[in-house]
């Protein structure tokens, strides 16, 4: 609420004038009120912190904030220039700045329950916005690499030689990111199985690289004829390996995360997708759940899953035991 002290009766009568409009929600009208006032009395605090309190209702914080200043300059030791600095502050969700204003007002009035209650919500303002950026950056710089170390030993030494590893584990961690990236953005992936043609052997023309699978999930009937054409497809396209992504929310069966026996499902009713990867000599499956978090759909680290429970798609490639 702006200030009601009187000063002059000239004075006087324009402030209580747009003291009444403020109270009557004209902030336009009480503001050029405050500035017909100013221009009379132009060092009266009182006038400037009524101004900045209409300003900052009619949205124009830049202007609100020099008169929160120039209220501060006229009168260093009032706690009402120091709250509404804060209160502007916190409007441009300057937060830190915000809560040093209250702080200082709250120095020169330590009972105002008001200031008590606005340090306590920017504190609580402060970490939700440092939260939210935390999960922003999370979205925006996915990278699938660091959870796949332990992958990158496996894969060396089923395949040994450093390019035909490398190979695969940069499909996967593009297919990963790809899924990942679309979560983020609508909350669901395409259900698809995507293959690794051989450079020298795959008619690319005749074997896209990608295959959807969008009704495989419904049935025991089309999921069995899913994958035997997934097999068909891997075999006769020559591709040196296949990674499916599938939301969890659309299997219908088999529903791999019931598991089995004391192998129980441990990610409860969680929200996410599957991503297996397929090879002739490695099989790997993941779960990476999702969450909602400070309104934003967030992706969590990649779950490993035994895969002889809990597998989306029977092996697609004939077994290989020995290095490539």
């Amino acid at each position: 609420m702006a200030e009601t002290k009187e000063a002059s009766s000239s004075e006087m009568s324009l402030k209580d004038q747009g003291n009444e409009f403020f109270k009557s929600g004209k902030y336009l009208k009480a503001a050029a009120l405050y500035t017909q006032a100013i221009k009379k009395d132009p060092s009266n605090p009182t006038l400037y912190s009524n101004r900045a309190a209409a300003l900052l209702q009619l949205d124009k914080l830049n202007k609100a904030l020099d008169d929160a200043d120039m209220t501060i300059k006229l009168k260093p030791q009032w706690e009402k220039g120091h709250f509404r600095r804060g209160c502007i502050l916190e409007a441009l969700k300057r937060y830190d700045d915000a809560l040093a204003s209250f702080q200082i007002a709250s120095q020169y009035n330590p009972q105002s329950q008001e200031v008590s209650k606005k340090i306590k919500k920017i504190n609580q303002l402060a970490k939700d916005s440092k939260r939210a950026q935390e999960v922003e950056n999370m979205r925006s710089n996915v990278d699938m690499a660091k959870h796949l170390d332990t992958l990158k030993h496996e894969l060396s030494e089923k395949y040994g030689s450093e390019e035909s590893w490398k190979d695969k584990l940069s499909f996967l961690v593009e297919t990963m990111e790809t899924a990942v990236k679309s979560w983020h953005e609508t909350s669901s992936v395409d259900a698809r199985v995507y293959f690794l043609p051989d450079k020298e052997k795959t008619q690319t023309d005749k074997y896209p690289p990608i295959v959807n699978i969008d009704k495989a999930f419904e049935t025991p009937e089309t999921h069995s004829s899913c994958f035997s054409f997934l097999r068909q497809y891997a075999e006769e396209s020559f591709s040196q390996a296949a990674c499916l992504v599938t939301a969890k929310n659309i299997i219908a069966y088999p529903q791999v995360w019931k598991g089995q026996g004391s192998r129980k499902w441990k990610h409860a009713q969680n929200d996410g997708f599957f991503v297996q990867l397929e090879s002739p000599s490695l099989r790997k499956l993941w779960f990476i759940p999702s969450s909602n978090e400070k309104g934003q759909t967030l992706c969590r680290d990649p779950e490993v899953l035994d895969i002889g429970s809990h597998e989306v798609v029977p092996r697609l490639f004939k077994e290989k035991t020995t290095r490539a």
